[in-house]
């Protein structure tokens, strides 16, 4: 019953960063509208939100057990609170920028301690494997329930509206309630301690992890996963809006879609990575989305759609694009947990700040690159560009997989 209810905790922490994190997209799109911004400077929230969650990542992945793992996640949902209790009162971009540096160095404090209480929670490789899964899919269910909560704010009629900044007092209510549940509740940190070493001797353990081939060619597979993963999320309103001409509250709606896809993969992969071989997973879902994406994509040109189009009465193509999301989705949660699985509990921490300073950097790239190509070039063109990073990310997982880590003493 006690890890019943930190794993209940774990998912709601999950869930409420998912919606600050991925809310990026509906915000990029909102703030070209409500002041005037260009796409390539727009994109540069998503670097205000990765950047942070990288260098705190890399300056807190050694040491945060000794700073305490329930502690680590208190100061992130407090920190988030006050800024999104802030935000209904914004009137310029720096506040924008504020708010996803803040959600940033957050979510770095949120994620590494997840990631290491998974460890504490669960009991072997396969109820590792099936929870990250399982955690991960949820996630998407808060960056659906993320993109449809933000379109019940959109004011289709009037794009300069600033009444979407509302939906703040519910983000910030919400993160306060989570605050509440972890604060009376109790998780055991033993196990995530390595009580044989200082500061210094943590900090060693962290750096010898780059000693690990294995380790290595996971890095790279993470970073050009979220570097794919990001530029979709992150864009896919803003194709709707501009591509396919839908109207904003829909293009919005589309992101929700999207996560829907994504929360669907990640459930099936708790269920997959109990049946088959993680590598059999990845390398079916990134073929699967490549034949996908170059399915779709054409569908995409020279469509005609009218001011009063609805998800009733809306093309195939509005449909299938964000569904392909769900062939994406068990890529990242199979890739992390095999990592995981393969180290000491007492080293998840450093792993896991390891695996959100290159998500992050994989995330911020990706979306600049998206961004730009978008601006000038076109929408298609740059989610075409995703086959790049696709072809090299199983080239990697299929050495990674070959591959062994034998701690050293």
């Amino acid at each position: 019953m006690r890890n019943f209810n930190i794993k209940a905790i774990l998912f709601l922490n999950y869930f409420v960063f998912a919606i600050l994190l991925n809310s990026v997209g509906t915000v990029i799109l909102q703030v070209q509208q409500n002041f005037g911004i260009s796409k390539s400077s727009a994109s540069v929230l998503e670097g205000f939100k990765d950047l942070p969650i990288a260098i705190c990542s890399f300056i807190l992945a050694s040491f945060l057990p000794k700073i305490g793992i329930k502690n680590s996640m208190l100061i992130a949902l407090f920190l988030v609170s006050c800024m999104c209790f802030v935000m209904p009162f914004s009137n310029d971009f720096w506040f924008f920028k504020l708010l996803f540096a803040i959600v940033g160095i957050s979510f770095a404090l949120i994620k590494i301690s997840v990631f290491t209480s998974i460890g504490l929670v669960t009991n072997t490789d396969k109820e590792h494997s099936s929870f990250m899964g399982f955690l991960e899919g949820f996630f998407m269910i808060g960056v659906l329930a993320g993109n449809v909560l933000f379109s019940l704010f959109i004011d289709d009629h009037n794009p300069k509206s600033t009444h979407w900044l509302n939906v703040y007092w519910v983000l910030g209510g919400l993160s306060t309630l989570s605050f509440l549940f972890l604060f009376f509740s109790k998780l055991n940190e033993k196990e995530a301690k390595s009580e044989a070493t200082d500061l210094i001797g943590d900090i060693k353990n962290s750096v010898s992890l780059f000693s690990y081939k294995k380790v290595l060619f996971f890095l790279v597979c993470a970073f050009l996963f979220v570097l794919v993963e990001q530029s979709f999320q992150t864009w896919t309103p803003t194709f709707y809006k501009e591509i396919l001409k839908l109207p904003t509250s829909m293009s919005i709606q589309a992101g929700a879609v999207l996560a829907g896809a994504f929360a669907l993969g990640r459930f099936l992969s708790g269920f997959f990575s109990k049946k088959f071989s993680w590598i059999y997973v990845v390398s079916f879902c990134v073929i699967g989305f490549a034949v996908s994406l170059l399915f779709v994509l054409p569908l995409t040109h020279n469509i005609s759609i009218n001011t009063n189009t609805t998800w009733l009465n809306a093309p195939i193509v509005v449909y299938l694009f964000p569904l392909m999301g769900g062939l994406l989705a068990p890529i990242y949660p199979s890739i992390n947990s095999v990592i995981l699985a393969s180290i000491p509990k007492y080293l998840h921490s450093a792993m896991s700040g390891l695996i959100v300073v290159f998500s992050a950097i994989g995330g911020t790239i990706g979306s600049i690159i998206t961004g730009f190509v978008f601006q000038e070039f076109s929408g298609q063109r740059a989610f075409y560009l995703s086959l790049i990073p696709l072809s090299l990310l199983i080239v990697s997982a299929i050495i990674m997989n070959k591959l062994k880590i034998n701690p050293k003493k």
